[in-house]
């Protein structure tokens, strides 16, 4: 399918007004289903553009573009800022700060890019709009809340997503990351991982480090656990599968000489097989109950922080997809990459209605910062991607993705 380009052509006028309204997302973060006054912002413009919006899963953002007969197509951008303070040094940098769950209050920054997936979704509801002479159909544009900590997709649909909005035949989204600036990278099929967190709890026995043959040590037990755990990827994973383990905290006792009743690690496991998935975390619960139970401990306890659903490319939709990308970008700009072991709620949205998806990631660095070594990427203090290319290019994939799907009046 050949798309007219003049269609999602930006003017001086759109690429100020498009900065701006990056600048201000930037300064002005929120953390994870707190994103009050940024869906309140996404609110207004979309109603300004005369879409037909509604609130979804608590700080969600709907907007539904009606444009006569034809397919309906979605798209999905996030909201969420990340509890970090910003080291970039920009003039729009962040000074925003949060609270917490447990009442710590954190600054506050948009350093995973969503506010430029906020800007390139708004963008192209505007363009969509100016140009109804060139496209039939329905775009539904989801604005999504929680992304960093997995919850938003699952609550709007819990919410009743696909009840109050049209069900699309495809869901688009998009990703920027540090990447060259004007290229896309695109997986077929398996595109990111499927993350799983645990709280783990090791219950011991208390007693002064003068009489240890009255405790029962949680830490020298989770020590225990900790090592063993590594073992899982290295002799119960089969060679050419993938999978990570990782302990990202541990934390026992409040006192050198005082062996505490009880230790506390949490860990991440990421994987792109469903099987491989459910053999790991089938691993850790034998390791860690038989860790204790050598130990004469009681039943550690496991507490689910977060799980994340496999984000899956529809193979058919994405060559679809790069071929008509390629038209757009230029075939040297799209790249067939292999899935990276990141982690999406986005696969959910679409997974809730039977639909298939496609999600891939555009490049936010220019040549020079890759030159010089390891660039800054998502979740750095350091992360902010160069304004151009960026969003135009982002603005470009988005609308080409969603014109490839709707109809055309020409």
């Amino acid at each position: 399918m050949t798309i007219d380009t003049a269609v999602f052509d930006l003017s001086d006028a759109h690429t100020t007004a498009m900065h701006e309204l990056y600048r201000h997302l930037h300064a002005h973060p929120e953390l994870s289903m707190q994103e009050t006054h940024t869906a309140a912002f996404i609110l207004e413009k979309l109603t300004h553009l005369g879409l037909e919006t509604f609130m979804c899963g608590g700080t969600g953002v709907v907007g539904i573009l009606r444009n006569g007969d034809g397919p309906v197509v979605g798209y999905r951008a996030d909201t969420d800022g990340l509890p970090m303070q910003e080291d970039t040094g920009l003039d729009y940098a962040s000074t925003s700060t949060g609270t917490l769950a447990d009442g710590t209050d954190v600054p506050v920054m948009h350093g995973c890019g969503h506010d430029t997936h906020i800007t390139v979704g708004l963008t192209a509801a505007q363009l969509l709009t100016e140009h109804r002479e060139a496209w039939a159909g329905t775009v539904v544009f989801i604005f999504q809340p929680g992304e960093e900590i997995g919850e938003g997709a699952e609550a709007m649909v819990e919410d009743g997503l696909w009840d109050k909005a049209p069900k699309p035949s495809i869901i688009y989204g998009q990703h920027v990351w540090p990447g060259l600036a004007g290229t896309v990278n695109i997986s077929k099929g398996t595109a990111m991982a499927m993350a799983d967190s645990w709280r783990v709890t090791v219950h011991g026995r208390q007693a002064h480090g003068s009489q240890p043959e009255q405790s029962i040590d949680p830490i020298v037990l989770g020590a225990h656990m900790v090592v063993r755990i590594q073992t899982i990827v290295s002799r119960e994973v089969h060679p050419m599968k993938s999978a990570v383990v990782t302990i990202g905290t541990f934390h026992g006792g409040l006192k050198e000489n005082i062996i505490p009743a009880s230790a506390e690690f949490t860990l991440n496991v990421r994987t792109f097989d469903p099987e491989v998935r459910d053999r790991v975390l089938a691993s850790l619960r034998r390791i860690i109950s038989a860790e204790a139970a050598a130990s004469g401990a009681p039943e550690p306890t496991i507490e689910e922080i977060t799980s994340f659903p496999q984000c899956y490319n529809d193979p058919s939709s994405t060559t679809d997809l790069m071929a008509v990308l390629g038209e757009v970008l230029g075939e040297d700009a799209v790249i067939e990459a292999p899935p990276v072991m990141g982690s999406e709620d986005f696969g959910l949205l679409a997974e809730a209605i039977g639909v298939p998806s496609v999600y891939w990631f555009f490049g936010g660095h220019a040549q020079d910062r890759l030159d010089a070594g390891t660039p800054p990427g998502n979740h750095s203090p350091f992360f902010a991607p160069v304004i151009e290319p960026t969003l135009t290019t982002g603005v470009r994939a988005a609308m080409t993705a969603l014109l490839s799907r709707v109809g055309t009046t020409a």
